[in-house]
Formats: C-alpha cells, structure tokens, sequence
C-alpha cells in the first residue's frame, strides 16, 4: 500500500517517534521533502511553486481540507506563487509515520492540482 493511501493514527505523547531506520526507508516515499530542524524539533518539510497566489491558496486550502479529515496539521505558509509545508507531531516534538503518510498525501494533492506547463 502507498503511503499516500494509508490512514493517519491517533497520536498521544507516548506513541514513538520514527527510528532512524523507519526514517530512512519512509523518505525514500517522499524524495522531494527534506528534513529540517526548527527549535530542536525535525520537520518534513517542501516548497511548492505556483503560477500566481490564488493556485497556491487552493493548494493550501486543499491541503488543510484533508489534515483535518485526518486529524494530523501541518504549518502552511501560501506567497504569491508558492507554498511551503512543513510536518511534524507536535505531541511527541518529532516525527511519526504520520508525517510520513501527509507528506506524501500532499505531493498527491499537488499532483492534481499543479499547473503544467
């Protein structure tokens, strides 16, 4: 099963944040995201480029439409013509499988919605 179609679960403080071995093997499912650190906490994080800034809120509205569905919220920031988005579990200050499944929800979302051309 893709990550794309699995479902997030139900995060407490105690559920484990990935190993590095999970991490490795689940980035691989998102070769455009990368990895970064923001106040000590890792993130998955990717820029997404528009044509203009409505193509860019659709995106980001979309996106938000299904963290909802899914219980699990990213930071999203929208300027003209990109997006960035950034995953992590708040509740365990790290990174879940979750974060892994949104990312690559997200890319499909964008896969959809991305102008060509």
């Amino acid at each position: 099963m893709a990550l794309a179609d699995e479902r997030c679960m139900a995060c407490r403080p105690d559920s484990p944040a990935v190993t590095e071995a999970e991490e490795a093997a689940l980035a691989e499912e998102i070769p455009d995201w990368e990895r970064v650190e923001r106040g000590g906490v890792p993130r998955l994080q990717r820029r997404f480029r528009f044509k203009n800034f409505t193509q860019a809120m659709k995106f980001a509205v979309r996106v938000g439409e299904v963290a909802d569905a899914e219980d699990h919220h990213p930071l999203i920031t929208v300027e003209w013509g990109r997006a960035l988005v950034a995953w992590w579990t708040h509740s365990i200050k790290g990174l879940h499988r979750n974060d892994f499944i949104m990312a690559s929800k997200t890319d499909a979302i964008y896969a959809n919605l991305a102008p060509r051309g």
